[in-house]
């Protein structure tokens, strides 16, 4: 585990604090207490549940067939290859792999400083930093939530109102807890 420089928000709570990476997802450190929890005392959990009243939701029950999700080391394989677009630039597109299964996708041109394809790059920057999101979740079983999604598109944006920040800005009107606090939107009373 390491701790994260920066403050983003927690993929378990969604809070804005100070995060450290596990099993490919990043907690503060009350959600990081409970997912240790969760993973070194199943049984207690179980237990506390049955005391308190309380259901696991069918996706969250604790099996002890369940795969546990991949960490991402901090080094991987790649590969690299050379393509050309359209216009005939030239295009370098980086595979990351963890025993063989794609896990990233990287993509960069030696025109990153020209002014006309900024834009391009920061809509490919989108592009890929989801498919990365994706090939994460399909070879390394890390779980898919909307605040992951919301992470990579701003991480993605270059300038504001480009277009990873307008599908962010659009996105974020769906996060659950944002709604649960305020209440339905104007169209749904």
């Amino acid at each position: 585990m390491k701790k994260a420089v920066d403050m983003e928000l927690c993929d378990g709570c969604g809070n804005n604090e100070i995060l450290t990476q596990r099993d490919g997802n990043e907690f503060c450190e009350d959600c990081l207490e409970v997912v240790e929890l969760l993973a070194n005392k199943p049984e207690l959990i179980k237990r506390l549940c049955k005391l308190s009243g309380l259901k696991l939701a069918k996706e969250t029950e604790l099996d002890d067939q369940k795969v546990q999700p991949r960490e991402l080391p901090d080094v991987l394989d790649a590969v690299r290859y050379r393509t050309r677009d359209r216009e005939q630039n030239t295009w370098y597109v980086s595979i990351s792999e963890m025993e063989g299964d794609p896990v990233e996708i990287f993509a960069s041109t030696a025109f990153d400083r020209d002014h006309h394809l900024q834009s391009r790059i920061s809509n490919l920057t989108t592009i890929t930093r989801l498919i990365s999101l994706i090939l994460r979740h399909i070879y390394l079983d890390e779980v898919l939530t909307l605040d992951k999604t919301l992470k990579q598109l701003r991480r993605s944006s270059r300038q504001k109102n480009d277009l990873p920040d307008m599908l962010s800005s659009v996105l974020s009107n769906y996060r659950k807890e944002e709604l649960e606090l305020d209440g339905p939107k104007k169209d749904e009373q």
